[in-house]
């Protein structure tokens, strides 16, 4: 009686006809209600949907609302307390010490944007800024980033104006899949700064130049981008989208949107 009061919806006829047919399975049942996998098992079993529909009622036993469980309160071990910024806006949480950057965007503030690939620092998508300085965030610990402010790809943009690599990116066609695009994108704002700041590269020819601007050749900038991987390959198309953005003139396009015409 204990275990009908949980699903008071169920009648006698329906418990018994379930328990003939899916004794294994009326623990379930009783606490969740009838789900997909149970439909499709009794069609197996029956021979026919019809019949089971005719003789369960299925379809009225699966539309009606069942008891959910609270969600389980959130368990942090070595929890630390974390005040900082993120694309603006001021965040209070307490993590576990060893969440890394990513996983914290991703699982506790839902911005799912910087994507986990392979989570060792080796693809580039996950990166962000932090301070405006470039980070691989499944590599940085949360923790680490008290009192910065951290930027994603969904604080590059002010409202509904693109930041200007957006739109370059748009423009060039620098991404197919896209799944890698967060990661160069943010990694490409973050070289403009770097480059404007004077800061060198391994192909900078002159590294004696202290604090001047670096010109952002081709070469310097898959260099600088090198960590940044596209699996799909669209790499002449992002380096013209940050020539574009870093030079004083547009860079032709070289593709065009498909008109029906040859």
């Amino acid at each position: 009686m204990e275990e009908q009061s949980k699903f008071p919806d169920l009648t006698e006829a329906e418990r018994k006809v379930l328990e003939d047919l899916m004794p294994d399975e009326m623990s379930e049942i009783i606490t969740s209600g009838i789900k997909r996998r149970h439909f499709l098992k009794l069609i197996t079993m029956t021979g026919t949907g019809i019949l089971a529909a005719h003789v369960l009622g299925i379809e009225q036993l699966m539309a009606r609302n069942t008891p959910v469980s609270a969600k389980p309160a959130l368990i942090i071990e070595n929890g630390v307390n974390l005040s900082f910024k993120v694309n603006g806006i001021a965040q209070e949480l307490m993590v576990d010490s060893r969440m890394t950057l990513l996983d914290m965007l991703r699982e506790r503030l839902e911005l799912t944007g910087s994507k986990k690939g392979c989570d060792h620092g080796q693809c580039g998508a996950c990166t962000v800024l932090v301070d405006g300085k470039r980070v691989l965030s499944c590599l940085t610990l949360a923790a680490t980033c008290e009192d910065r402010k951290v930027t994603t790809i969904e604080g590059l943009a002010l409202g509904n104006d693109l930041h200007p690599m957006q739109t370059s990116f748009i423009k060039h066609d620098g991404f197919q899949c896209g799944y890698c695009t967060p990661g160069q994108i943010c990694s490409a704002v973050a070289l403009m700064n770097e480059a404007q700041s004077g800061e060198v590269s391994y192909v900078t020819a002159n590294v004696r130049g202290k604090n001047k601007p670096v010109k952002l050749s081709d070469e310097e900038i898959r260099e600088r981008m090198s960590g940044n991987i596209c699996r799909c390959g669209a790499y002449p198309n992002i380096v013209s989208a940050i020539r574009e953005v870093h030079g004083d003139k547009a860079v032709a396009q070289v593709w065009q949107f498909a008109n029906g015409t040859t």
